[in-house]
């Protein structure tokens, strides 16, 4: 079962034919993004959080369908409020 869209399918296979080339400040942008990744998921502080149990339970069946560890999604969705994109959908 791949986890690819149909576009990343296409980007895959232009990449394995040998048809991208890199950009000319690669090294300088992966740098960057570096950085800003460290930074990111630095995690460096804890809270405690009392939830219904429905809705731990429906935070780890979403986090199970996206791959990761319920903790982790909780600290996604919180960051993305935080930067103001998340949107709830009405």
């Amino acid at each position: 079962m791949s986890r690819l869209d149909h576009n990343e399918h296409e980007l895959l296979e232009a990449f394995e034919a040998g048809e991208l080339q890199q950009a000319p400040n690669a090294t300088e942008i992966q740098q960057r993004h570096r950085e800003y990744a460290e930074v990111m998921f630095k995690k460096d502080a804890r809270i405690n959080i009392r939830l219904s149990s429905k809705d731990l339970r429906g935070l780890q069946k979403k986090a199970l369908a996206e791959g990761m560890p319920y903790q982790t999604l909780v600290a996604s969705i919180l960051h993305k409020y935080v930067e103001g994109r998340l949107r709830e959908d009405r």
